[in-house]
């Protein structure tokens, strides 16, 4: 039978922060209902008997712990979160103590905001089965701390949404700098195992003679200088998540053991007798292609099928240009608020070298570029002159972008990527495949791209387009 969706009630004095929190949990499917003071709150609790109360602390007159107070005398507090700047904790934990579930430190991420209102929902039985349609694409572009709107990463996102539901191993397949450990981050938090560790470890860079106490952990005397006894990530990751960042370069002495880890649930520390017990949901990741590893007899066939019950692919950015404005946006307002940059924008001439570029270091070496364009800036505005990119390799006589009147970026990218498209394929007299290998993606998506901006292009006579 279906739950009537839960009532939320966000009580802010900050109107412009408790609107963008409402306007966060609205678009995730709740019922939100706003108060910018204590008084108002205990009317609209009173009046609607909300499921859950997420409520600042330090407010004039009433403040938040003050609601709390009241309601848990009167029997009456719903799920509730509280939520302060001033780092009041000892404030948050009498407000936990009287019956909220949790204390949100601000500035928060919307998303953590989210997860903690479903776990409290839960907790105390009500409903929380508001969540967004896993067919509809996230808002805005952003998805557990990633960035696109492009069809592949919808595709990607709604994947993430469904799997992430479920205990089964993942392998992530994707070029380096491609976001895989963000992808194994976000199939974690939107699991059941979101308020569980979450561990990652890079295969590659650990050494070989280590590699197995790092896993699996040791005794006391197993080897020199193992003065104690040690828990492994494994141990360390019981009842999350483990990430296995470049799985390829994982021994085949530990592929076994990783394997009976799986099958068995349970692991040995160097060194020991027995075996102990673990719950652990296992990701795995390579930027090189597991099944060449398998064929090459690098790679056991048989941990392959056991880690690859479910492969999620990253698209490369050069295959979801369109992406680009919103990624440059997102890594100037990081940077400007990490480092104290001022930055407020990119000009056409800058994104269209940026759309231009082949990225082989995807969205990893965008993030870099974008950076270090903010740190040495000698405006408000990023040039292409601040921009110091690898190998620029747009395709020769590339006409310049149709800018017009508008200094919209995402307007820029759309033309320049229309220009590539159109270089390319006169280029190549209207062949396709070559046209995409020229661009740098796949013929389905530039067939996609080509019908998205109307290029029509008649074949030459004696070479028919294919």
């Amino acid at each position: 039978m279906a739950h009537a969706t839960p009532t939320v009630l966000v009580v802010d004095d900050e109107a412009a922060f408790g609107q963008l929190l409402a306007e966060h949990l609205q678009s995730c499917g709740f019922k939100v209902l706003q108060a910018a003071d204590g008084r108002a709150a205990l009317a609209l609790i009173a009046e609607h008997k909300p499921d859950a109360l997420l409520i600042d602390l330090h407010m004039p007159g009433l403040t938040g712990l003050e609601v709390v107070e009241k309601l848990a005398r009167d029997r009456q507090l719903p799920a509730t979160i509280v939520m302060s700047a001033f780092g009041g904790y000892e404030v948050a934990l009498e407000a936990i103590r009287l019956g909220a579930a949790d204390f949100l430190s601000k500035p928060f991420r919307m998303a953590e905001a989210e997860l903690k209102l479903r776990l409290a929902l839960a907790k105390s039985g009500k409903p929380a089965m508001a969540r967004q349609r896993p067919e509809e694409p996230p808002r805005q572009g952003m998805f557990h701390g990633m960035v696109g709107t492009a069809a592949a990463m919808q595709t990607l996102y709604r994947q993430i949404e469904r799997v992430a539901r479920f205990g089964s191993t993942v392998v992530i397949q994707g070029e380096s700098g491609t976001g895989k450990e963000l992808i194994a981050r976000a199939l974690h938090d939107a699991s059941p195992r979101r308020d569980r560790p979450f561990v990652a470890v890079n295969c590659a860079a650990i050494p070989q003679m280590l590699l197995e106490s790092e896993l699996f952990g040791h005794t006391k005397g197993a080897f020199t200088d193992a003065s104690m006894d040690r828990k492994g990530l494994f141990e360390e990751a019981h009842t999350g998540t483990l990430f296995l960042d470049e799985i390829v370069d994982l021994p085949l002495l530990l592929q076994v053991k990783l394997l009976r880890a799986l099958q068995e649930g349970e692991i040995r520390r160097v060194g020991a007798n027995k075996a102990t017990q673990v719950d652990v949901r296992v990701v795995a990741a390579s930027a090189i292609g597991i099944r060449d590893r398998v064929r090459q007899g690098l790679f056991r066939e048989d941990l392959y099928y056991r880690l690859a019950v479910i492969e999620l692919t990253v698209p490369p950015l050069r295959e979801r240009r369109e992406d680009l404005a919103l990624l440059v946006e997102h890594f100037v307002a990081k940077t400007n608020q990490r480092l104290g940059t001022r930055i407020r924008g990119v000009d056409p001439g800058a994104m269209a070298r940026l759309v231009a570029y082949a990225w082989p270091g995807n969205v990893r070496e965008l993030q870099n570029v974008v950076e270090q364009a903010c740190v040495m800036a000698d405006t408000e505005t990023i040039g292409a002159s601040g921009l110091q990119l690898g190998r620029d390799a747009p395709p020769p006589n590339l006409p310049p972008p149709r800018i017009g009147e508008t200094l919209s970026i995402p307007h820029a990218v759309a033309e320049t990527e229309r220009a590539l498209i159109q270089a390319a394929l006169t280029q190549t007299d209207g062949n396709r495949t070559h046209a995409a290998e020229l661009l740098g993606i796949s013929a389905r998506n530039l067939q996609y791209k080509i019908k998205q901006y109307g290029i029509h292009m008649a074949a030459p006579t004696g070479r028919p387009k294919n």
